[in-house]
């Protein structure tokens, strides 16, 4: 089985953004290789924006053997993101 992917769809612009990066990142860390994380920068894959049907920064999806497992909008703290991860991994 695949490991769950953390997709973090930001932009530079947004505050709120700016809150949630490096949250992300600390949990990254923290889990090391037992999750993959991604950035995506909404302005510059506008493709992926669209397939992701993303209208709210920020924006987090977690996927698991390529379905959606969870999404939430907003600053979303890492307690939270690590207990919807664990469980996948």
């Amino acid at each position: 089985m695949a490991k769950p992917v953390l997709m973090d769809f930001y932009a530079e612009w947004c505050g709120p953004c700016r809150m949630q990066s490096p949250i992300i990142d600390a949990l990254g860390q923290k889990m090391g290789d037992s999750i993959e994380v991604k950035k995506i920068d909404i302005d510059k894959e506008p493709g992926l924006t669209m397939t992701y049907g993303i209208e709210v920064v920020p924006t987090l999806i977690i996927e698991k053997d390529g379905e959606i497992v969870h999404r939430r909008e907003g600053v979303t703290d890492a307690a939270t993101l690590e207990k919807l991860l664990t469980p996948l991994i």
